[in-house]
């Protein structure tokens, strides 16, 4: 028998052609189920099945985040300590956050000027309603404290069938935390050493978790569309067409447009940065979860030549910070949409506003709950009706999905770029990306 991984995999397609396999069957598969109907004990079986499988998988994702992210950040603190050009890859980071931020909102207010969503909409107003999560600029100086050392809180509500718990973890804690460790064992010295030594040795081992759990994708990619087509369908989409067209308009013409524009600016092959980013950006559509999606980021980040101890810090960072699709784009359209359904005229301070808030707010919902949050804030800080949040909960699942995906892209496009800027990027592992099981390397 042969002891080459490579050559015992041989008689499987690619693991992208695996993932694209598993997205037609999940597609194939929602679309009977549906056409079934839900009364049929068949398809409430089917449901139920693939609500499963897809919540596993990415609750899987999740629980490897709080660790590998405490992990890989103390030690690229450690490996970062010897770098000249430490705090330039931190503003380069935080300055194409916000430069392409900037490029999305314009987009997204262009977008909201030229289609007019609001005033093409058929829905009802008695849908309207002030949504349970109000974001807020507080929420960015409290987000910042940990409640404690990996962020992670646990809550208890009582349910029909009894009491249940959930942990939930703040990325941005997890990181302020990994970083004041990381500087401290830095600042200690050589006694330190055996410290630096095993978190680096537990991330290596994390990793090789993760890319256990990467070669399950294709099944839960399968379980994710097929459970997203069950459950959301596209009934709803009628009466807020003009508003669901805008939005995804918009995060059309940055993921394949403004993004692949960057890239040749910066002399990067952008169908080799997406031919290799593809599962992220893949993975964020399906599960709707740049949080949880953020260790297979960080994972096609360092395929795309990212060293990985800046990738370690820009990818967490950016899961919480780095949202063009749910903090510029949606925000922008939205806010504009509600303005026009409620007859509410905008001036060009409020434009201001919205830029504004779509640049540096996202930082203030981070750790929160993504794009309804960020609306409310935006909302807000605009004075327009917050119920107007109410009518578009109806499709936020569907817009959801480009939204994610925008951001994932996003997420491993801005390390990739200023890598490339301060000429740390190595070459890209094309060959990697393609292989029925992600190489460890």
């Amino acid at each position: 028998m042969s002891n080459n991984p490579r050559t015992e995999r041989s008689w499987l397609p690619g693991f992208g052609t695996q993932v694209m396999l598993g997205m037609v069957f999940g597609l194939a598969a929602g679309l009977v189920v549906r056409q079934i109907g839900p009364d049929s004990p068949l398809a409430s079986g089917a449901t139920e099945t693939f609500h499963t499988i897809a919540q596993i998988f990415v609750q899987l994702l999740r629980t490897l985040v709080p660790p590998l992210v405490f992990t890989a950040i103390i030690a690229s603190v450690a490996a970062l300590r010897g770098l000249d050009n430490a705090v330039k890859l931190v503003g380069q980071t935080l300055l194409w956050f916000a430069i392409t931020a900037l490029i999305a909102v314009l987009i997204g207010i262009a977008l909201g000027l030229t289609i007019q969503p609001g005033l093409h909409a058929s829905v009802d107003a008695g849908a309207a309603q002030v949504p349970k999560s109000v974001g807020g600029w507080l929420d960015f100086l409290k987000g910042l404290v940990p409640a404690n050392y990996l962020g992670i809180t646990a809550s208890t509500t009582l349910e029909a069938d009894g009491p249940a718990t959930s942990v939930s973890f703040n990325v941005l804690q997890i990181i302020i935390a990994a970083v004041a460790v990381g500087a401290a064992a830095v600042k200690v010295g050589a006694k330190a050493e055996a410290f630096l030594s095993f978190m680096t040795s537990a991330n290596l081992v994390l990793r090789q978790l993760l890319r256990w759990l990467i070669a399950l994708t294709p099944l839960g990619s399968a379980a994710l569309i097929a459970n997203a087509v069950v459950s959301y369908g596209w009934d709803a989409l009628s009466a807020l067409g003009a508003f669901a067209g805008a939005v995804y308009i918009g995060l059309a013409i940055v993921l394949l447009g403004v993004y692949p524009l960057l890239l040749l600016v910066h002399r990067i092959n952008p169908l080799r940065f997406f031919s290799v980013a593809w599962p992220a950006i893949q993975i964020g559509f399906l599960s709707r979860s740049s949080v949880g999606t953020m260790p297979v980021t960080e994972e096609v980040t360092e395929r795309l030549g990212v060293p990985r101890s800046y990738a370690a810090f820009a990818v967490p960072l950016g899961s919480t910070t780095k949202m063009d699709g749910c903090a510029a784009i949606y925000p922008a359209i939205s806010a504009i949409f509600v303005a026009q359904f409620y007859g509410v005229p905008l001036q060009l301070s409020d434009y201001a506003l919205i830029v504004f808030v779509s640049v540096i707010g996202s930082a203030a919902t981070a750790g929160l709950t993504g794009a309804v949050v960020m609306l409310t804030l935006t909302l807000s800080t605009l004075r327009l009706p917050l119920e107007g949040v109410g009518l578009l909960l109806a499709i936020d699942p569907i817009l959801d999905m480009g939204r994610t995906a925008v951001n994932v892209a996003g997420q491993a496009l801005v390390p990739t770029i200023v890598s490339e800027r301060l000429g740390i990027r190595g070459p890209m592992q094309i060959e990697a990306a393609n292989e029925a099981v992600p190489a460890t390397h």
